[in-house]
């Protein structure tokens, strides 16, 4: 057995205003609450732990783009709309593979951060 990284355990996401992070992720895209302490919000999305801490320095808000696996892009982005959520575009396919079309669709979350959504429609 290898000592090697085998999956993702957790992804922190720096926020400005947590209260409003929180209800952004919990409400508009339906992530799993868990608990906050310290600062910090977490969430379970399908055994990945999201964490939500407030940004050290004032106006540094940083990351990577978390792309999150949806079964039917279409429906989830008019769901999000409907809440509220703006898309950088609509849905649109990516790539076609060789068993499947790779979709996704590009939001920002309350604090700025680039969020994606994707699916792979066979």
């Amino acid at each position: 057995m290898s000592a090697g990284v085998t999956s993702i355990g957790q992804i922190a996401v720096t926020v400005q205003d947590l209260p409003r992070a929180v209800a952004f992720y919990r409400d508009a895209l339906g992530l799993q609450y868990l608990f906050e302490a310290s600062g910090m919000a977490f969430f379970d999305c399908s055994g990945t732990r999201l964490m939500l801490s407030k940004a050290e320095k004032a106006d540094s808000t940083y990351g990577s783009i978390i792309y999150y696996r949806t079964l039917d892009i279409q429906a989830a982005a008019a769901e999000m709309r409907d809440k509220g959520v703006q898309f950088e575009a609509p849905p649109r396919m990516i790539a076609k593979m060789p068993d499947h079309d790779l979709w996704m669709a590009f939001l920002r979350d309350t604090e700025g951060n680039l969020l994606a959504l994707m699916s792979e429609v066979r």
